[in-house]
C-alpha cells in the first residue's frame, strides 16, 4: 500500500546563515526592505527545491519566518499591543521587528522650538523557550478587550509563491488553541483562552482564503496537546475544531509533537479533522493506542525520523516496527517527528569531520532522504531499497562497536562518585559569612553575566587564526589586549566583580566541548535560537572527560590586571548537555554526570589558582524539563545532582555563582534551591521582576541577581528605570541578598550599546544603595 512522505517544516536560516546576514544588514540599515525580502524568497525557494529533490511528496509552506512563527501568528491575527500600533501598518516590518526587538521612536516634544522631538523607547515583547527546545518564541500579549482581524496575507502569499514555481504545498499554521495557551495578559486573573470565540473567525477567514488560492490541506500545529492541559483547554479544542472543520474544501492535518498525547489522545482523535500527526520518536509507545483509536478514513501521520537530533535512523529497525502496522490502514503518511527547524541543514557541507563519525550522522536534507527511502521500502518492499538498507546497517553497526564511543576510565570514575561528591562541606548560612568577610563587597554589588561584545575585530582575529593567517602568538596578544581593555573599563565605571569578557570563546558550550574528550564540532551545522541568533551545537558522540585545564590561564591573566575579584566563568553540565546534539545510545543522565565530573576538575583548578568567585552557568536547566509534570522529578534529581557534583569540590570560602536564562521559575524553585549555589542571576527585566515572585514565595535563602537590563533589545535602559526595578526587588527580598547585573551575557550586543547601559546600571545601583541603606 503506498505510503506518503511528508515534512512538517524546514530550517529557515539558510545553509550558510543567509537569513541572519540579511536581517542584521537590514537592521543596521545597510540594505533595504526589498533586499531583505528577496533573500527570504531565495531561501524559501531553495528549501522547497531541496525537499522535492529528496523525494518528499507533501511539502510545507508558511514554515518560513523572518523572526519567529509565533510572532508571525500574533501579527497575522492582529494581536498587536497598542504600544506598537503607531509605528506602522499591522503588516509592516517596523511593527514586526519592534515587537521582536524593541525600538526607539521619535515623538513630538511640544516644548521644543526646533521641531526635533525626543526619543522614546519601545520595549520588545517577552521571549521564552519553545516547549523543551532551545528555540525561543515571542510570547503573545492579549487583553480582555482584545479584538482580532486577519492582518497579513503571508500564509496565502507563500502558498501562491510556491504554486507559481510548481510546488503544491501544505500551509503550516500555528493552531488557535496552542497560540492562546502560549499567550499572556497584563490583566491579573484574565484567561487568554476565553478569547477563543473572538479568534476563530480569523482562522476561518484564513482557511477560506487558502482554499480560494488552491490549498486542499492545511497543517495546524497544536503541540500543546502533548502538555498537561486543563479540561477547559480540552473543551476549547473541541469547540475550535468543530468550527474550523466546517470550512468546505479544506482538509486539516492536526500536528502534535515533542511528546505523547497521553490523556489528550481521546480529545485529539475525537476532533473533526482529516488527519493527525504524532511524534513516535519522543513517544514511540503511543503508536498502538493511536492506531486502535483512529476512525476509518482518518489519515495518520507518523513522526518516525528524529527532527531534533543528528543521528542516522536505523532503517531496518523502523521497517521492522512499522511494516506490520501500516498494513492496517489505507491512509498513512510518514514524516519527521517535528519540524526540522531544530536540525542543521546539510551534512554535505561538513568537509572536516572525522569520516567515521560523519557516517553516523544525518542533517535535515539527509533526514528527508531517509524518509524517502523508508517510504519506498514500506510501499514496495525491502528489495527496492536493499542497497540503502545495507549501507545504513553498516553505519549503525560501526557506531555501536566503535572505540570512539567508549572510555572505560570515565565509566569507572562515575561508579566511584558518591553522595558526598554532590554536597558542599558547609551550609550556605555559614559559607556566606566567610565569603563576605573575604570579598568585602558593598550592598547591591554590581557584576555582569560573563561575556562582552564579540566585535567584528574579535571575529576577524579568530577567523584569521583559524585560517593560519595569524599565528598563535599574535592571536594570544590580541586577546590579552581585549581582556585588558575590558578589565580597565569595568574598573573605570565602578563595577564591583569583574569578568574577563570571554573574547577567546566562540560559544559558551562549544568552547568547552572543543577541549573535552567525546565531543566533535562542525563548520556549518547551524540552528536557529531566536531571530538572527544561530548556534552550532557540539556533537557528543563518546564518553566525556577533561584532558587539560580549559580556562585557568585566561582567568589568571585577567586577575593579574586588577585588585577587584574576577569571576572564573564556566558552563554547567546540564547546559552543555542541553545545548549539544547528544548521543542517543546512553541515558542522558549518565552523559550529564560525565560532563559534571569534567567541570568539577576545572572548578578545582580555578580555586587552586586563586579564584574567589566561580560562576557555573546553567542557562538551560529548565529547558530540559520533560513536558509532562509526572516526569519532572526524575529529571530534576539527576540535573541538580550534576550541578552539585560540578560545584561541590571547593572550600566554603569560594563563592559559587550560577546563571539561568528566561524561565518560569515557580514550578522548579525547589530544585533551584537544592542546587545550593551561593548566588544565582536570572533574567527578569522583560517581566519587570515578575519572575522574582517565585523566589519570594519559596523564601529563597541564598543570594540572587535579578537582571535589570534586557540585553536582547537594542534599547539602552535608563538609570531611573533600573533603580526602580532594584527598589521593587528589595521589597520582595532583602536588599542584602541582591546583586545587580544585566539579564544575560553581552556577547551579541555592541560596545556602543552596552557601555552607556552598564554605566546607567552602576549609577542605578548607587542610587538604590542610597535609598536602601
Amino acid at each position: 500500500m503506498p505510503i506518503t512522505t511528508a515534512n512538517l517544516g524546514f530550517p529557515r536560516i539558510g545553509p550558510r546563515r543567509e537569513l541572519k546576514i540579511a536581517l542584521e544588514s537590514y537592521w543596521a540599515r545597510k540594505t533595504d526592505k526589498a533586499q531583505l525580502l528577496e533573500t527570504a524568497k531565495i531561501l524559501r525557494v531553495a528549501a522547497w527545491n531541496r525537499q522535492k529533490t529528496a523525494g518528499i511528496e507533501i511539502i510545507p509552506s508558511n514554515d518560513f519566518s523572518l523572526y519567529d512563527q509565533v510572532l508571525d501568528t500574533s501579527v497575522m491575527v492582529g494581536a498587536i499591543p497598542e504600544i506598537y500600533r503607531s509605528l506602522g501598518a499591522p503588516d509592516s516590518l517596523e511593527v514586526y521587528f519592534a515587537m521582536a526587538r524593541g525600538t526607539r521612536t521619535e515623538v513630538q516634544d511640544e516644548g521644543c522650538l526646533h521641531g526635533r522631538g525626543k526619543s522614546e523607547d519601545v520595549p520588545p515583547q517577552e521571549m521564552t523557550k519553545w516547549f523543551d527546545t532551545n528555540y525561543h518564541y515571542m510570547v503573545p500579549e492579549v487583553s480582555p478587550d482584545q479584538s482580532f482581524a486577519l492582518s497579513t496575507t503571508k500564509p496565502i502569499d507563500h502558498f501562491k509563491e510556491a504554486a507559481v514555481l510548481g510546488y503544491h504545498t501544505r500551509p503550516v499554521i500555528l493552531g488557535p488553541v496552542t497560540w492562546l495557551l502560549l499567550a499572556k495578559s497584563k490583566t491579573e486573573g484574565f484567561e487568554p483562552l476565553s478569547l477563543l470565540t473572538k479568534l476563530l473567525p480569523v482562522y476561518i477567514e484564513l482557511l477560506v482564503n487558502l482554499r480560494a488560492a488552491g490549498a486542499d490541506w492545511v497543517q495546524l500545529d497544536e503541540p500543546a496537546l502533548v502538555l498537561d492541559i486543563s479540561d477547559a483547554a480540552r473543551a476549547a479544542y473541541g469547540a475550535a475544531y468543530a468550527k474550523l472543520a466546517k470550512v468546505e474544501g479544506i482538509k486539516l492535518m492536526l500536528a502534535t509533537y515533542f511528546g505523547a498525547l497521553g490523556d489528550n489522545l481521546k480529545t485529539a482523535l475525537s476532533l473533526p479533522v482529516a488527519g493527525l500527526h504524532v511524534d513516535l520518536v519522543r513517544a514511540p509507545e503511543q503508536l498502538d493506542t493511536v492506531f486502535a483509536g483512529a476512525r476509518d478514513g482518518f489519515v495518520l501521520s507518523l513522526g518516525v525520523i528524529d527532527g531534533r537530533n543528528i543521528w542516522k535512523a536505523d532503517l531496518t529497525a523502523l521497517l521492522n516496527r512499522y511494516e506490520p502496522v501500516v498494513k492496517q490502514r489505507r491512509e498513512v503518511q510518514i514524516a519527521p517527528s517535528c519540524s526540522l527547524l531544530h536540525a542543521p541543514i546539510d551534512l554535505s557541507l561538513e568537509t572536516d569531520l572525522n569520516e567515521e563519525l560523519k557516517d553516523w550522522l544525518a542533517f535535515s536534507v539527509q533526514k528527508l532522504e531517509e524518509l524517502s527511502i523508508l517510504g519506498l521500502g514500506l510501499s514496495n518492499g525491502r528489495y527496492i531499497i536493499s542497497a540503502e538498507l545495507g549501507a545504513n546497517a553498516d553505519s549503525i553497526t560501526s557506531r555501536r562497536t566503535s572505540s570512539l564511543t567508549n572510555n572505560r576510565q570515565v565509566r569507572d570514575r562515575m561508579k566511584q562518585a558518591n553522595a558526598n561528591s554532590a554536597r558542599r562541606a558547609m551550609p550556605f548560612a555559614e559559607r556566606i559569612k566567610r565569603q563576605k568577610a573575604i570579598l568585602s563587597l558593598p550592598l547591591l554589588p554590581t557584576t555582569t553575566i560573563g561575556s562582552f561584545p564579540q566585535t567584528a575585530e574579535v571575529r576577524k582575529a579568530r577567523a584569521a587564526y583559524g585560517k593560519g593567517k595569524l599565528d598563535g602568538a599574535g592571536y594570544m596578544q590580541f586577546l590579552r589586549e581585549e581582556i585588558k581593555r575590558a578589565i580597565h573599563w569595568q574598573e573605570e565605571i565602578g563595577i564591583d566583580v569583574l569578568v574577563h569578557g570571554e573574547f577567546e570563546r566562540n560559544d559558551m558550550v562549544q568552547y568547552f566541548g572543543e577541549q573535552l574528550a567525546g565531543f566533535a564540532f562542525t563548520k556549518a551545522a547551524w540552528v536557529q535560537s531566536y531571530g538572527s541568533r544561530c548556534v552550532r551545537p557540539p556533537i557528543i558522540y563518546g564518553d566525556v572527560s577533561r584532558t587539560k585545564p580549559m580556562t585557568i590561564e585566561w582567568w589568571r591573566y585577567a586577575q593579574g590586571l586588577t585588585d577587584k575579584p574576577v569571576k572564573g566563568m564556566l558552563t554547567g553540565p546540564v547546559t552543555i548537555l542541553q545545548w549539544s546534539f547528544v548521543r542517543d545510545d546512553q541515558p542522558r543522565s549518565d552523559i550529564c554526570r560525565q560532563i559534571a565530573l569534567a567541570i568539577r576538575d576545572e572548578v578545582a583548578d580555578l580555586e587552586t589558582a586563586g579564584a574567589k568567585i566561580i560562576q557555573i552557568d546553567e542557562a538551560a536547566l529548565r529547558e530540559g524539563l520533560p513536558l509532562r509534570r509526572a516526569d519532572w522529578h526524575h529529571y530534576l534529581d539527576w540535573a541538580v545532582e550534576a550541578f552539585r557534583i560540578s560545584a561541590s569540590g571547593v572550600a566554603p570560602e569560594t563563592q559559587i555563582h550560577t546563571h539561568m536564562c528566561y524561565s518560569e521559575f515557580n514550578d522548579i524553585i525547589a530544585a533551584i534551591g537544592a542546587m545550593d549555589a551561593d548566588v544565582i542571576s536570572i533574567e527578569t527585566a522583560r517581566s519587570k521582576m515578575e519572575l522574582l515572585d517565585a523566589f519570594v514565595t519559596y523564601k529563597y535563602p541564598n543570594e540572587i541577581g535579578p537582571g535589570v537590563y534586557d540585553i536582547h533589545s537594542p534599547r539602552i535602559p535608563l538609570t531611573k528605570e533600573m533603580e526602580d526595578m532594584l527598589i521593587k526587588a528589595s521589597k520582595r527580598l532583602s536588599a542584602k541578598q541582591l546583586w545587580v547585573n544585566p539579564d544575560c551575557g553581552l556577547k551579541t550586543r555592541k560596545w556602543e550599546d552596552i557601555k552607556p547601559a552598564l554605566v546607567n546600571m552602576v549609577e542605578a545601583a548607587k542610587a538604590a544603595r542610597a535609598v536602601l541603606s
